[in-house]
């Protein structure tokens, strides 16, 4: 499925009834001052006149981040969705947005059963009954974008079953692409929001969307960590059933396990609850730290434990990935926090972040000192991870600095598992835990193996470059002799200026054809031209009941715009 057919105005006409939704719905939670900029109105020109712009009396009591979560809620599973993902995108967004979006819910009735039934039967081109011996018509759960059945197989082996909503593919693409068409009023009219780029994240967003609408990739994710830590009896993955999966349909195996978080039937069934909090957090950390590859959500819900304290996760449809590189540039992070010293976390934040502009070093490097005199002179047990690097994130988002998406998952999920591994064991250790994780990594970038073979890549990239530079510059040099080098120059900043003088010379225009018209009927008034009406020239009569109504336009239009 192909999203990018999206923008173009006509289609808009086409979703009228959904404009009319999401506009209502900014109203109602005090977003009517943006709406309004937007200028929506002179590209909806019809069945936009009747939509409430009534707002709650206490909705003010709301910060602006809470006001756009509940805006999330109300208009359904795309933006709930896009809400989710943007929580951990604080290159995109401010850090109260951050803080806030995870709160949103995404708690909806599920689907009828009819609706289950058809699309196994569209997607199989086989009944229910050929494929599942017995299906719960009950769902276990269900969201925005799904629901999950138990069910059992033909051979007996009793599974879990994850469906799409009917229709949800074509709700997701009318939304987005009345996203696409808000995203690029918000470029042309609000001030400073061209830089942002908000077609740029719908964009972005889509693309994450269209693979989440994809169970294979799900499936796909589950079997790449199955074959991760199939030597590890003390890490367990669901099976997945290839010959009932579809890009709408995921069926695994059903796992009977015990919540992570369930302290009270944990201990009824005689497991360990350090051991569980330890070799928890040690699959994270090898999760990221070996692999490069780990589940991004593994909140309480998504762990089971299973007999002799056996760690299981479920839902995969969310992973993150950190190469190499990354992974140790975080180690140097992390231990020059750890060693307190400013000077080397300061570098290491840098090589870890991008920014459109140099940063005042001197200043960052006095706030990770205040950071460190906060955290780091304690006995390291009492230290929070989690805590440490969610500050460190606001820190670097205070100096413009953007983190990389994956990286900000990795510091979402280690906290999660830390978190959880505090319940189990009020006394768990989580540096500790760490370290031999972060020292292993610094350890093996001086390995002589290691050594030979980035010398030997980065002699066989220099060796590359060198033969092609004569290459290159003979291009460069023939370009120049035909007269075909560009030079480019990119302007930023302009466009509101560019806007304001486009309607400071339309109102000029419209005001000199104002005038000219008043004139005009005045001169025929005088002259008398018939035919007449109670002896007054009717041309002329006209010419001033339109230049009224234009005058009347021109003072409206300019009170709307907020400046006489």
């Amino acid at each position: 499925m192909t999203f990018f057919k999206i923008g173009s105005v006509g289609r808009t006409y086409r979703h009228m009834q959904r404009y009319r939704q999401i506009l209502t719905v900014l109203f109602k939670y005090g977003f009517g001052d943006m709406v309004d900029a937007l200028k929506i109105e002179q590209y909806l020109k019809t069945g936009l006149q009747m939509i409430s712009r009534k707002r709650w009396e206490k909705i003010e009591t709301f910060s602006r981040a809470a006001r756009v979560r509940m805006v999330l809620e109300e208009l359904g599973p795309t933006f709930i969705k896009m809400g989710q993902i943007l929580s951990t995108r604080p290159d995109l967004l401010p850090v109260e947005f951050i803080q806030e979006l995870p709160k949103l819910q995404d708690e909806v009735p599920p689907f009828p059963f009819s609706g289950v039934s058809s699309t196994i039967q569209e997607e199989f081109q086989k009944p229910l009954d050929q494929i599942f011996s017995n299906f719960d018509e009950q769902p276990l759960a269900a969201a925005s974008i799904g629901q999950v059945h138990q069910a059992k197989m033909l051979d007996g082996k009793n599974v879990v079953v994850k469906i799409q909503r009917p229709g949800i593919q074509r709700t997701v693409e009318v939304d987005l692409e009345i996203m696409m068409h808000l995203a690029g009023l918000m470029e042309r009219h609000l001030e400073g929001w061209d830089i942002q780029r908000p077609t740029k994240i719908v964009e972005e967003f889509a693309s994450t969307l269209e693979k989440e609408l994809d169970y294979t990739l799900e499936a796909a994710y589950m079997e790449r960590f199955a074959r991760q830590f199939e030597n590890e009896p003390a890490v367990y993955v669901p099976q997945v059933y290839r010959k009932a999966t579809t890009s709408r349909i995921l069926t695994m195996e059903l796992i009977s396990g015990i919540k992570a978080s369930d302290i009270e039937r944990l201990e009824k069934e005689g497991l360990d609850r350090c051991k569980i909090a330890e070799q928890g957090f040690n699959l994270i950390m090898k999760q990221i730290f070996v692999h490069g590859f780990f589940h991004a959500d593994p909140h309480p819900g998504n762990i089971f434990v299973l007999p002799n304290n056996v760690i299981c996760y479920i839902d995969f449809g969310m992973m993150g990935r950190l190469n190499l590189e990354t992974r140790e540039r975080f180690a140097d992070l992390i231990m020059s926090i750890v060693h307190r010293d400013e000077r080397k976390a300061v570098d290491a934040l840098l090589r870890l972040t991008l920014s459109e502009e140099e940063p005042d070093y001197h200043a960052l490097e006095r706030d990770v000192a205040e950071f460190m005199d906060q955290h780091c002179y304690r006995p390291l047990k009492e230290v929070k991870l989690g805590a440490l690097l969610h500050q460190l994130l606001e820190t670097a988002t205070k100096h413009r600095l953007n983190i990389q998406p994956d990286l900000f998952l990795m510091i979402k999920a280690l906290s999660t598992v830390e978190g959880l591994g505090r319940t189990l064991d009020p006394d768990f250790d989580v540096i500790e835990q760490a370290s031999p994780f972060i020292k292993r990594i610094q350890l093996n970038r001086i390995h002589p193996r290691r050594i030979a073979k980035d010398m030997a890549s980065s002699g066989t990239d220099l060796f590359h470059l060198l033969k092609d530079i004569p290459g290159e510059v003979r291009t460069i040099l023939k370009l120049a002799r035909q007269g075909k080098v560009k030079i480019e120059f990119e302007h930023r900043g302009l466009e509101p200026m560019i806007a304001a003088n486009d309607r400071i010379s339309n109102r000029l225009s419209f005001a000199v054809v104002l005038a000219s018209l008043v004139i005009g009927s005045g001169l025929i008034v005088l002259s008398g031209i018939p035919p007449k009406w109670h002896e007054i020239p009717v041309i002329g009569l006209a010419g001033f009941l339109v230049a009224g109504a234009m005058g009347f336009w021109l003072l409206i239009s300019i009170m709307r715009s907020g400046r006489m």
